[in-house]
């Protein structure tokens, strides 16, 4: 534990962003579970909404610095590639 106050203050702010960041990060992950599960299932317009939404998630969270952008970027792809793949076999 940090005994100067600015270094104990320090050490107070990155909990919070810690903790910030973690509920980013598996925020993006359970809207990836939710678009895998439409494509599963299959329905073209569910699968339609949960993209966007997981692009959406993608963006903000490359936006704050969170994740990498080329992450992001990256991620966004194959899950186009996905999709675009779920939606022509059904």
């Amino acid at each position: 534990m940090p005994n100067i106050s600015s270094a104990k203050k320090r050490h107070r702010q990155s909990i919070k962003a810690n903790t910030r960041n973690r509920a980013a990060k598996s925020s993006v992950r359970t809207q990836i579970r939710k678009l895998t599960a439409a494509m599963t299932a299959g329905d073209k317009a569910v699968i339609d909404t949960e993209f966007r939404a997981t692009v959406k998630r993608l963006d903000q969270t490359a936006a704050k610095g969170i994740i990498h952008k080329n992450v992001a970027s990256r991620t966004k792809s194959r899950l186009s590639r996905r999709v675009k793949a779920a939606k022509a076999s059904k």
